[in-house]
């Protein structure tokens, strides 16, 4: 079970990254596009309650391999594929919510208030990935 613990740290480790990383486009977006202060503040706050957590486990860090790991050279013909802002955002905003999911899923063996809490955020991305998409239609077109 230790080998797997590890693993499981290993993927935690870079589900906090890959979810703060997407956020923070989004919330770019939102800042400096859509200047909407509301959505901004929304994703911040979710930025920084990852953060938060992350910062409780940050031995995770510990168990990084990026020399080793069998994904850092493989893309799809779709993760290039960036054509507007809203592509930009959809990619985005599903690297959040996917993440998430598995923060979410992962923490069920680790400290299941910290999965609830997961939980929580997945949801609060669909709202915002709601929010994003409906400003970028009325203020891109």
């Amino acid at each position: 079970m230790e080998k797997c613990a590890e693993k499981i740290k290993r993927a935690v480790d870079a589900n906090f990254n890959r979810a703060r990383e997407g956020l923070r486009v989004i919330e770019d977006i939102a800042r400096f596009v859509l200047d909407c202060k509301e959505v901004v503040q929304n994703i911040k706050n979710m930025r920084s309650e990852i953060a938060y957590i992350q910062k409780k486990y940050k031995d995770f860090l510990f168990f990084r391999d990026t020399e080793a790991d069998v994904g850092t050279a493989l893309t799809s013909v779709i993760e290039k594929d960036r054509d507007s802002l809203e592509d930009i955002v959809n990619a985005n905003i599903k690297r959040v919510q996917e993440s998430l999911r598995v923060l979410e899923e992962m923490f069920k063996v680790i400290d299941i208030s910290e999965s609830l809490k997961f939980k929580k955020m997945r949801y609060e991305s669909y709202v915002i990935e709601k929010k994003i998409l409906t400003l970028l239609e009325k203020n891109i077109k």
